[in-house]
């Protein structure tokens, strides 16, 4: 697979603070992404170039397909919920964290059986949206099922990114950025259960582990904010390239467009004069369709 510096586009300007949750809508042919520090939700529709942004009363990490085309599952960073663009801002809540506002959800993403899997990580965003300066420890990784309840897997976390599963559904991917990880699972889909942790791609000396998305192939696409890239990384764990971007802070990424080979790139702000936008690069390899929560 040949990648070429001029496959990689800016198609989306929007500045964003901290520019993360990234999920593609087929029917819509659409982006959604959040901006966490300005409580924003974005869709960007490459046909007519045109964003659409919606504000909500908290941070917003990421945005989740369910299995009704016309709903999606917002991440906040106090609860999870059911949200309509069309309802808006009516969001049913289906999980609250208790810990908060002193910790909150972060990285997430639904699994092969409609559950969500989602981090918590002490809250670094103050009430204005400002970044606060918190010892990162203490989180926790989740699995929320469809009515509601949610079971506990990982304890310890500092910043939980990166959440993904092998196209066979064998094995489950997850990391924390402060502890430079990522690690293996083997995972039932018949339960939806994890066992046997493993590292995957600890203490790699080229930046920290940000937010994933995996290929068909069954490599993992990691984006790697502080080394200005995004690596794809083979099923053993070795590194089969590194795409260098024009920013510093890529956040997290997502397979999308018609045949899924567009590779969406979220962002944080920096001195970077393209920082806080949205990339696109186009692949030989595809991704496929994120699974939906599966609601009740």
């Amino acid at each position: 697979m040949e990648i070429v510096e001029s496959q990689l586009k800016c198609v989306a300007m929007q500045g964003d603070i901290c520019g993360e949750g990234p999920v593609w809508h087929p029917l819509e042919r659409a982006l959604y992404w959040t901006d966490i520090n300005r409580f924003l939700v974005h869709r960007y529709e490459p046909a007519s170039g045109a964003t659409l942004t919606w504000m909500f009363e908290e941070p917003v990490v990421s945005v989740n397909l369910t299995t009704d085309p016309n709903r999606l599952l917002l991440v906040f960073g106090s609860c999870v919920g059911i949200w309509s663009q069309f309802e808006h801002p009516n969001v049913e809540t289906i999980f609250r964290l208790s810990e908060a506002p002193g910790m909150r959800f972060n990285d997430s993403r639904v699994d092969p059986r409609g559950s969500l899997w989602v981090g918590t990580m002490r809250n670094n965003v103050g009430n204005d949206g400002e970044d606060l300066d918190v010892p990162f420890e203490g989180g926790v990784l989740y699995r929320i099922d469809r009515d509601g309840s949610a079971s506990e897997w990982k304890h310890g976390l500092g910043i939980p990114n990166t959440v993904a599963w092998s196209p066979d559904k064998t094995t489950f991917y997850f990391g924390d950025s402060s502890a430079n990880a990522i690690y293996q699972y083997d995972y039932n889909v018949q339960n939806g259960e994890i066992s046997n942790e493993r590292p995957f791609l600890v203490a790699f000396q080229h930046g920290a582990p940000d937010g994933s998305a995996i290929d068909c192939d069954g490599f993992l696409w990691n984006t790697r904010p502080g080394a200005r890239s995004i690596i794809r990384i083979k099923p053993n764990g070795d590194i089969d390239r590194t795409v260098d971007l024009p920013v510093s802070r890529p956040t997290s990424c997502t397979f999308g467009g018609e045949d899924f080979k567009t590779l969406y790139i979220t962002t944080a702000r920096s001195l970077d004069r393209l920082s806080g936008s949205v990339f696109a690069l186009r692949t030989q390899v595809a991704g496929s369709c994120e699974p939906r929560f599966r609601l009740a």
